[in-house]
């Protein structure tokens, strides 16, 4: 995969494996975002004033066909936090109402949400999921037991940020349905790590991020509303599209002078991966994860908290670590090793979390694995 690692701009010196925090963007789609860039400055009024809905109208119906969703139910975010965001503070919630989640959330999106039930009264409940999970039935019936006559809201992860698990949301989503029950997605680390159809998900608000996964420029995201809420989901800035009976795209479509230029290049991060044939790509990485996973347990003796199924984790994976300081060994890891990878204090836990992505190969896993003898023996 040195062809494929040549595509990237990143440092030769280190070893990367942390595509899940903030990813990494291929030379031919930086390239394009920057040609956008320079269009955009060269004639502005042209750009902002006569060609910006145009451009923008042809950016989602592109991402709508990559997700097949209708263009119309989404809108670009900068990130999936501005996403969760703005749903979370759209809702009518009210005291005693519960937002039903999991115990491996995104640390950013427990505060949205508490900030939301601070204000409204309503309660935030933490459904704890034991490591190492079973199945996804397992999964969905513990969950499922802890709604109650009060929950309108589950909110879950598509693929966790703490624990790199993925979650039944098709079935999360097909049970809520029938009871009544709204579902809030974060799907930060899907799109371009699984297939996502969004119209077979029957999901009623999800949001992506853009720039991880799928490899378009940082501030590339988006939500997507169910038909019969666009109403009901208010933008986070309210500007020349807040007007009487307008629709769900062109209320979030203008939000004052911004740069859109990574959204308009998601076109090409989609040509990029569909040239380069990445389900090859996301198979050969789960390979990796596979390993990965299987030789951390072997090395230090530990349980891994998933079954080895692509059901659990795609090409990402999270690994118990023995005991030890998680900050003193990442500092260690890269200043001395230059070994790019998160460590994780979960549920008073150490973690390592590694992400594989097309530019990885094994010998990347391979210098993780020495770097750690030398530092935790």
């Amino acid at each position: 995969m040195t062809a494929l690692r040549d595509q990237f701009l990143l440092d030769s010196d280190v070893t990367f494996l942390n595509h899940g925090s903030f990813g990494a963007c291929p030379k031919p789609v930086f390239d394009r975002y920057q040609a956008w860039q320079r269009e955009a400055e060269r004639q502005p009024v042209e750009f902002w004033g006569r060609r910006y809905d145009g451009l923008m109208n042809e950016a989602r119906a592109g991402l709508g066909a990559f997700l097949n969703a209708s263009p119309d139910d989404l809108v670009f975010v900068p990130n999936a936090t501005a996403g969760i965001n703005m749903a979370a503070r759209s809702l009518k919630l009210h005291p005693g109402d519960e937002i039903l989640t999991t115990d491996h959330e995104y640390g950013a999106m427990d505060y949205t949400w508490q900030f939301v039930c601070h204000r409204t009264g309503a309660h935030y409940r933490r459904h704890v999921v034991p490591i190492p999970v079973t199945t996804p039935q397992a999964f969905v019936e513990s969950l499922w037991a802890a709604v109650t006559p009060r929950t309108r809201v589950i909110f879950i992860s598509h693929i966790t940020s703490p624990t790199a698990l993925i979650f039944p949301i098709a079935e999360i989503c097909k049970r809520a349905r029938a009871a009544g029950i709204l579902t809030v997605i974060d799907g930060a680390h899907a799109p371009g790590q699984l297939p996502l159809d969004l119209t077979a998900l029957d999901v009623d608000i999800y949001t992506g991020n853009l720039h991880k996964w799928l490899c378009a420029p940082k501030g590339a995201a988006f939500l997507y509303v169910r038909r019969e809420l666009h109403t009901q989901i208010n933008p986070l800035i309210i500007s020349w599209g807040e007007l009487p009976d307008a629709p769900f795209a062109l209320r979030n479509q203008w939000q004052g002078t911004r740069d859109v230029t990574a959204f308009l290049s998601v076109a090409e991060a989609i040509a990029f991966q569909k040239a380069n044939d990445w389900d090859a790509v996301r198979e050969r990485c789960h390979g990796l994860a596979s390993l990965a996973r299987e030789r951390f347990a072997r090395r230090y003796g530990l349980e891994p908290i998933c079954p080895d199924s692509p059901e659990w984790f795609g090409q990402m994976i999270t690994v118990p670590l023995p005991p030890c300081d998680v900050l003193a060994v990442k500092t260690r890891l890269y200043d001395a090793y230059k070994v790019e990878v998160p460590h994780i204090l979960w549920n008073e836990r150490p973690f390592l979390r590694i992400s594989f992505q097309g530019y990885n190969t094994e010998a990347d896993l391979d210098r993780l694995m020495t770097s750690l003898d030398q530092i935790l023996g």
